[in-house]
């Protein structure tokens, strides 16, 4: 443990450090206050974790808890390397970590790189109920996991709870909510665009303008400008 935090540590970069604390919204009164970065890149966040995908699970545990972004990050893309080659009774020990250690899962790029290869992943062949509890939380991230979670279900052209929870967070007030509602709603249109516009059709003009501009991002000018403006 202590020399994969030392691995870390040396590669801080000062100058990167500053420009993510602004880009993570660290300040006071910010979704990610009192969040402290250490200025390193994802791809070398990534070397690190694949090099020490070996570690037990329960020496991730103080990472995980860490107030240092990039160690949760790092703990967190171990378990999704452990994960993606484990059998069915290790996945199930990832998948209860991940949960009993969700507190460090507080920012959007912890979430999104996550949540759909241990939550969704695991969830595949099971009951989501879960799911609808944490869309129902109110933590900004677990409502956030909830629907990044779907994007497993996504690619296997599987959209019900990816609408299901979308519908319940038409009313939510957090823009991290109604971005990662919209990326989701778009993502289903890339496998099906019927459906997305059936869901589309029945909601947009009850969807805060964020969610409907991210679902609707990739679709000619025309019909994108006929959405925003109710005229489809």
């Amino acid at each position: 443990m202590a020399s994969l935090k030392q691995e870390i540590a040396a590669l801080a970069n000062a100058r990167c450090a500053a420009a993510m604390q602004r880009y993570f919204k660290t300040g006071k009164g910010e979704y990610g206050e009192g969040d402290k970065f250490l200025g390193l890149t994802i791809g070398q966040q990534r070397e690190i974790a694949k090099s020490h995908k070996g570690i037990a699970l329960q020496q991730l545990a103080p990472l995980m808890q860490s107030g240092i972004h990039e160690e949760r990050l790092v703990a967190l893309l171990i378990l999704v390397e452990k994960f993606s080659k484990a059998g069915e009774e290790e996945k199930r020990k990832i998948f209860d970590f991940y949960f009993e250690n969700m507190a460090g899962v507080n920012n959007w790029d912890l979430v999104d790189l996550t949540a759909p290869k241990i939550v969704g992943a695991f969830l595949l062949d099971k009951d989501r109920k879960m799911l609808y509890r944490l869309a129902k939380s109110q933590i900004i991230w677990e409502k956030r996991i909830a629907i990044m979670a779907t994007l497993a279900f996504i690619k296997e052209k599987d959209f019900k709870d990816t609408f299901a929870i979308a519908e319940l967070f038409l009313n939510d007030k957090h823009d991290l909510i109604h971005k990662a509602v919209g990326w989701m709603i778009r993502e289903t249109g890339n496998r099906d665009l019927a459906a997305e516009e059936a869901f589309l059709k029945k909601h947009y003009g009850k969807m805060p303008r964020t969610m409907l501009r991210y679902a609707i991002e990739k679709f000619p000018e025309e019909k994108r400008l006929a959405y925003l403006k109710g005229t489809i």
